[in-house]
């Protein structure tokens, strides 16, 4: 009976604290005998608060990602055949180019970083016109930046018969810095970016997609894009190692143009350069040379408040001098007194002008007909010239009446030759040859 009673006070006291045993177990141990997991709690690493970049913020272009060539032979052989192309071939030129470039150059830099695009992108300028405002391509491309009109106008530029902004160094480096930064959110690479500027995107997006590649220089091994364009960024990189250091390839002395400087005036209504430049005691070639959009003989008609550049130092001087002129003695045109059987064709034609100048003259927006005795007015003789655009358009005025000619002349060569044409019959066993003259002769039977 003892022992039976110890068996079960040993077992009521095993059935007590063993629960409590095996969870003082698994608390140190885990099954296998190896140490429990430890469950951390998340380590937050304290960093500096992170300061958001602008919407439009981009990257500054380092030479490690605007010149990742030197792995590639085609880029390394291109790069060096422009920089042959700038110190020999066309040596002087790069060297005028260089000359004109310090007129230019820091403005346009300046516009470049305050829209948060790369300063050395002001060469390509160098490659696309010297830095020379009046640049004029086959595929009419004008200013520094080369603006064909469709993107000029996208970007905000005016071009009309009056002015051409593309030629501005100030409102196309804007437009230039703005579409170049669009590239970049595009393609996310300057390069692609330069090259798309060239090509245009959608030749470089289709380019990228045929090639599998997201960078420029595979492109150089392939048949996706020109020439011109397989050559474009290598030429950029050429031109701005020797205008970044002209010495190191031997260019030595340049004399670079003293940087562009100028003061800005308000005016309200059209105003004869001559007299803007009376006013501010300077020459009329000094007025152009600041304000090469200007296209005519005054600045554009129609627009409430224009800015003219003028000689720094002279804004005071020049409103003096411009307070002191009658409103009738600033912007000059002749009158033309509308005859009976004229329109704007005729007198356009008899005084030299392009239909469009007649129009933009007189704000007129699509060409009617004009009633006798009313008054036009016309560009003063003296003072107009043709320039570039208006002599493009009168050559393609010329062309289009040359193939209009040659298209009525085969249509009636054909006619005639559809109306001459050999009729045979048989007469008399023999085959008669009648002409359109009514002259017969016999020709043998076949």
């Amino acid at each position: 009976m003892g022992k039976l009673r110890l068996l079960a006070i040993l077992c009521f006291m095993l059935f007590l604290f063993a629960p409590l045993y095996a969870s003082d177990t698994y608390e140190g141990k885990s099954a296998d005998s190896q140490p429990p997991p430890v469950i951390l709690e998340k380590q937050v690493e304290k960093t500096e608060p992170v300061i958001k970049s602008e919407p439009d913020a981009k990257p500054a272009m380092s030479e490690s990602e605007i010149a990742p060539y030197k792995s590639n032979p085609a880029a390394v052989k291109a790069v060096e055949k422009n920089t042959a192309l700038f110190t020999e071939r066309i040596r002087e030129r790069f060297s005028m180019w260089l000359s004109r470039s310090g007129k230019y150059m820091e403005l346009m830099k300046e516009i470049l970083k305050n829209k948060n695009v790369p300063e050395d992108i002001v060469f390509l300028s160098l490659i696309e016109s010297g830095f020379n405002p009046h640049a004029y391509s086959v595929a009419r491309a004008a200013g520094p930046w080369q603006f064909i009109t469709s993107t000029a106008k996208r970007y905000g530029l005016a071009i009309d018969w009056w002015r051409d902004e593309r030629r501005d160094p100030v409102k196309s480096t804007e437009a230039a810095a703005n579409y170049l930064s669009d590239l970049y959110e595009m393609f996310g690479s300057w390069n692609l970016a330069m090259a798309a500027y060239n090509a245009g995107e959608g030749k470089i997006l289709k380019a990228l997609k045929r090639s599998k590649s997201d960078d420029y220089w595979p492109l150089l091994d392939t048949s996706y894009i020109r020439n011109e364009t397989k050559n474009y960024v290598p030429k950029f990189i050429a031109a701005s190692a020797i205008a970044s250091n002209p010495e190191e390839f031997g260019f030595i002395n340049i004399k670079y143009h003293q940087p562009l400087n100028y003061d800005e005036v308000m005016i309200s209504g059209p105003l004869d350069l001559e007299v803007a430049a009376k006013c501010a005691d300077t020459t009329v070639e000094l007025i152009k040379e600041l304000n090469p959009e200007l296209r005519r003989w005054c600045t554009p008609p129609g627009i409430p408040v224009y800015i003219l550049r003028i000689p720094s130092g002279t804004k005071e001087i020049f409103e003096k001098n411009l307070a002191g002129i009658p409103e009738d003695e600033r912007f000059s045109v002749t009158a033309y007194t509308v005859k009976k059987g004229d329109t704007i064709k005729k007198i356009a034609r008899k005084s030299g002008l392009s239909v469009k100048a007649v129009l933009a003259l007189n704000s007129m927006e699509r060409v009617k007909p004009l009633q006798p005795g009313t008054e036009i007015t016309l560009p003063p003789k003296e003072k107009f010239q043709p320039d570039r655009e208006d002599r493009y358009d009168n050559k393609k005025k010329y062309h289009k009446k040359t193939k209009k000619y040659h298209k009525n002349t085969k249509k009636y060569h054909k006619n005639t030759k559809s109306i001459k044409h050999i009729k045979t019959k048989k007469l008399n066993n023999k085959k008669v040859l009648v002409t359109a003259m009514n002259k017969k002769r016999n020709i043998a039977n076949d």
